[in-house]
This record gives structure tokens, sequence and C-alpha cells, in this order.
């Protein structure tokens, strides 16, 4: 029985065998028929037919890389995202001050001090927050997530002194005189982070089936997240209590993982809704915490090479003992050596595969961010059968940063045309909440290379690295489904496959790229059913 007829619309299907279509048969959460508006003739009496009005409609959207409860939860928190200077970035966390109670913790995310036209490039430090905050602990991990800004309440809090030392993988900055100055790298911000007031779980349900709608509105219809136990609790129980609205891979973290290897868990077990991915690892930091782990220094500061975060023999035993318990691997690495490094684990993990007779596809590493490679290092992914796993959004955002500390090497950063041209597979993601999860921004920066405001220029940013809008959107939808082991379901509009999609306003293959940006979705459905409809 067919439930549902969309038609007279464009199909944009993703389907090799039938890439263009003007009607889909629903029944259930299954597409049963794709073909054209004479697909009318097999509705049934009870049959819900929509006619889109030729309306534009791709498969639903993936976000490779999410934070989805820091993402959910920052909807509740102070926003600093984008702010033009540090006096607006007082201003507004002295606004949510005035709001709460004396004592309470003040939290929130999203600022960057590269972003700062009145301290361009300068770390702010406790002092600026104890004006603002003298009587409430205050704590603001940065918009990248690998720096965060205490001020002294804070720090108090944490026991956090002259005499506390640097952890593993991790900075405290500190002035002349060895005092922490309220900055934290890596592993450091944990030393703060752990007097902050934990939210339930309760809260993270709540706040994640909230965050769901809006992420409706721009068309997502999956997840890949990164966070941590947590979420993965708040995430099953809306899927028991039937409200989990987006598909979701769910990655583990290194301290996990033991968790995982104890119950025999494997890559791909749950179901449609929720599933076990890959062992999530860092090996550096970020670039605009200035700790991306490089094979020569940064260009502004000769003594900088970044943070390595994970000593290649750890993860490599990590890596080692995930792929032999069923379990892939999917690595952070920023920094040209950093994704050396992680290229050189992934390659003795494909000698210790093939000796235990494990196929490659069977286990579908990734490298997270890929965000600058080195020439030698280039062709090294789509050889080792390795996911390039790009944030189209951070390239844009990056623009200024990039150029300051990397230079002419920056050709090679964020650059999915590199990877496409040489076989690799790659996934497109937002890293949200560190940049937004709209994918149709992410499109817009993949196809032009330039921000919203046309910056820098109608050529975009080191424009070779532009990929077409064609793969742009599969790298949205067919790449994260293979990426997650369920290409057999999910990624294209085709028999057989689950009634995910999205309509738009606008067909993005016929318009202006610097367009992309402004194209709305008009509706968002999810195994059959609009969830989302404008």
């Amino acid at each position: 029985m067919i439930d549902r007829l969309i038609c007279n619309a464009r199909i944009y299907t993703q389907d090799p065998k039938n890439p263009q279509a003007q009607a889909l048969a629903i029944s259930r959460d299954r597409i049963i028929a794709v073909g054209g508006n004479e697909l009318r003739q097999i509705a049934g009496p009870k049959t819900a037919i929509e006619d889109l009005g030729g309306a534009a409609v791709v498969p639903g959207f993936v976000d490779s890389h999410i934070h989805w409860e820091m993402t959910s939860l920052g909807l509740r928190e102070v926003g600093l995202e984008y702010l033009p200077t540090r006096a607006a970035t007082l201003q507004r966390i002295a606004e949510a001050v005035a709001r709460a109670q004396s004592g309470q913790w003040i939290v929130g995310r999203g600022w960057a001090q590269g972003d700062w036209t009145d301290t361009p490039g300068q770390f702010p430090n406790a002092a600026d927050l104890d004006r603002v905050a003298p009587a409430n602990p205050a704590f603001f991990p940065a918009r990248s997530g690998h720096a965060a800004w205490a001020n002294s309440a804070a720090m108090r809090l944490a026991g956090i002194t002259a005499a506390t030392p640097d952890p593993p993988g991790g900075t405290i900055q500190r002035d002349a005189a060895g005092n922490p100055t309220g900055i934290f790298f890596e592993e450091a911000i944990g030393l703060v982070r752990a007097a902050v007031p934990k939210p339930r779980v309760e809260d993270v349900v709540s706040a994640m089936a909230e965050a769901q709608e809006a992420a409706w509105k721009t068309g997502l219809t999956g997840i890949h997240d990164y966070d941590g136990q947590r979420a993965f609790a708040a995430m099953q129980i809306l899927h028991e209590e039937g409200r989990l609205g987006l598909r979701v891979l769910k990655h583990i973290n290194d301290p996990d993982i033991g968790h995982a290897h104890g119950l025999r868990v494997r890559s791909g077990f749950g179901n449609d809704w929720l599933r076990i991915g890959g062992l999530k690892m860092f090996a550096d930091g970020a670039l605009g915490s200035v700790t991306a782990l490089m094979i020569d220094p940064v260009e502004d500061d000769p003594t900088n090479r970044g943070i390595r975060v994970m000593e290649k023999q750890t993860m490599l035993e990590l890596a080692r003992e995930a792929t032999l318990n069923g379990i892939p691997s999917t690595v952070h690495a920023i920094g040209d050596l950093a994704v050396r490094d992680v290229l050189d684990v992934f390659e003795e993990l494909r000698r210790v595969e093939a000796a235990a007779g494990i196929p490659r596809e069977r286990r579908r590493h990734r490298i997270e961010h890929t965000q600058l490679i080195h020439p030698d290092d280039v062709g090294r992914l789509a050889e080792l059968d390795v996911i390039a796993s790009i944030q189209p959004i951070h390239a844009t955002a990056d623009i200024d940063m990039a150029d300051r500390h990397w230079g002419a090497r920056s050709a090679l950063g964020y650059n999915a045309r590199v990877q496409i041209d040489r076989g690799a597979r790659v996934v497109f993601g937002s890293d949200a909440p560190v940049e937004p999860y709209s994918p149709m921004i992410g499109i817009h920066a993949a196809v032009t290379r330039r921000r919203a405001n046309g910056y820098p220029g109608p050529e975009g940013w080191y424009p070779e690295a532009r990929v077409t809008v064609e793969e742009a959107i599969r790298c949205y939808t067919v790449e994260p489904a293979w990426a997650a082991g369920q290409e057999k379901v999910l990624g294209r509009l085709a028999h057989g496959y689950l009634a995910d999609l999205v309509v738009l306003d606008r067909d993005p293959h016929t318009i202006d790229p610097h367009d992309l940006q402004h194209v709305r979705v008009t509706g968002t459905m999810i195994g059959g059913k609009w969830r989302w409809r404008a």
C-alpha cells in the first residue's frame, strides 16, 4: 500500500542508475517506487498525494561531525560566537551576570580572539572577566573548543594556583611571574571544567528534544556525534520514548572505549535510528588556539609547533585493540604533523587488519577535520581507504587565522577537492557548536570558498579547492551513509531506501553559487513523516 506520493518535483536522487525523478511513492518509512508523475496511477484511495509544484528535492542531509549535547545545551547558555570585539564579548557576559544570582556559575562558549578588532589575535585574561563577573565564577570555552577562559572565582573553586602543574597534553597559560592568566589549552581545560556543575541527563534530554526541531528546519535528518556518555544516555532515552528525531551515529571517546570492549559492542550495533560508530581520539589541538601540531612552526611564532595531545604509540595501541574488537577509529587531526601521525597509525593498522583477515571496508577509519595536510601526504587517505571528514565552513571562518599562522601552506588546508580528486571518500559536517550546522551554509562554503559577505572576493579563498554543488551534496548524503555503514538504506532516494528527504525553495544546481547560502528548507521528511514544513 502506498501511504504517501510525492509528485511534480525535481528530485535529485543521488542514485547513479536513476539520477533524476519527478515522483516518489512511500510506504511506511520506505521508498517503494521512484519515477515520473505517472506514479499517480498507482496511488490508492488512502494515499496522501503531495504536489510539490516543481520544488527541488534531495536526500536528507547528515552532519558528519557534530557535538550534539554541546550544541543543544548551548542554546541555553551565553553565546559568544562572532562578536566583533573583546568589549562586545564582555558586554554580553555582563548582561548574563546581571540576570544571574550572586555566586551562580556563568557559562557559555564561542569566543575567538582572532575575530576581535579591538585586540586582534590577543588572548583575554581572568582580569577581564573579573571586571564584569566579580562575584560569579565564569567559564567560557573558545569557539574551537581547544582553549577556555576562566575568571579568578572559577579558578579558586577549581583549586588552580601558580603551583598547579600543566597536565599531560595541556597547557595553563601563565604570566611572567608564573601565575595562571585564566586561559587554558587542550587537556588543561578539564581542570576548570571539573568544577563546573554538571547538567543532569534529564536536562540534556530536554535540550536535545528542543534542538532537533531547530535542526529539522535546516534539513538535517542525521548526525555523527562526538560527545560523551551523558549524550549517549540522553539519546537512548529519547529513542526509548519514541522522541528521537534524528538518525545518530554515536562515536565513543577514548576514555570510554574500555566499556564497549567489555560489553563486546561492535561498530554498527543498534538500528537505523541509533547505532555505534568508531573510537574517537585526539592527535592535536586546533588552529584558533594555535595548538595544532605542525611539521614546521607557525608563521608568526618560530617557537610554536603546537601540542601533541596523544602519542602515536598510544594511539596505535588503542586503535589496534579497537579494530580487533570490531570498532574503527576516527581521529581529530588539524596540523600537518598530526595528520601525518594519524596516517602512519592507520598504515600500521591496515597491516594488522590484513594479517587478521579483516577486509578494509569493514573498518571505515576516518580523520576528523583533515584540516592541513603536507603535500607528501595528500594521496595517503585514498591509498589507505581512510575517510576525510571535513567541515567546509571552517575554511571560510578561518581564512585570516590560517593565512596568519600557516601562510602558503593553507593551499592544502580544508581541501576536499584534492581528496576527491585522489579518490578518497569525503564527508562534510560543521563541528557545531564551533560553527553553524546548517548544511546549505556548508554547501555554500564548499562550492564558493567565500563568506556570506563575499569575502575574500569573487573567486574565493584558494579557489582551486572549490567543489561542485553535486559533490557537496554527495558529501552530506551518500558519503555519510557509507561512513556509517548504512549505504544500503540511506543517502539516496531509491527503491528500498528510508524516506529521508529535504525540499528546497530553489534548485541549488541552477542558481548563482553565491546564492546557495540563501536557499531555504521548506520541508524535512524522516522515515516517511514530515518533521518540518514551512
